[in-house]
């Protein structure tokens, strides 16, 4: 299974250029408090930090803002996100086959992906939760199939 079937079972977000619904990004000069407000609403667990809303320029997730409470107490939401978020952003392509990125994302330990065409605008958000769902459907047809094959249909 490649990316883009994994991105098309996400559903199509109606913003020019942008494949799946489910984008959410905050600006890096928003605060952690503002961003735990976005992944408490929209029940996410992590947040694509972009100025324009297209280029990923950070990603912030849930486990960030722990830590950093945890280190620096309850002050810290005050901070901008910019200040903690993870610069050195992993993305894919819709060409890339789905198990390779579950193998990149198990071995990375982190959870989220963005999608980016060539110009390196963002397509969708690919979680490890897609991926292994991506996964578990292929492992079925193919079981379906090969089940198929042996009983003679």
């Amino acid at each position: 299974m490649l990316v883009n079937q994994l991105l098309s079972m996400k559903g199509l977000s109606g913003k020019p250029g942008v494949v799946s619904a489910t984008i959410f990004t905050i600006a890096p000069d928003a605060t952690l408090e503002d961003a735990a407000k976005l992944l408490a609403e929209k029940r996410i667990g992590a947040v694509v930090v972009s100025s324009d809303g297209y280029k990923p320029e950070g990603i912030l997730s849930e486990r960030d803002i722990v830590r950093q409470l945890g280190q620096k107490g309850s002050g810290i939401l005050n901070t901008p996100i910019r200040e903690v978020m993870t610069t050195s952003v992993q993305t894919c392509t819709v060409g890339e086959d789905a198990l390779s990125i579950l193998d990149r994302m198990t071995k990375g330990r982190f959870r989220h992906l963005p999608v980016v065409d060539d110009d390196g605008n963002m397509l969708g958000v690919l979680s490890i939760g897609d991926a292994v769902s991506g996964r578990l459907k292929e492992l079925a047809a193919e079981k379906e199939a090969l089940t198929g094959m042996i009983m003679g249909s």
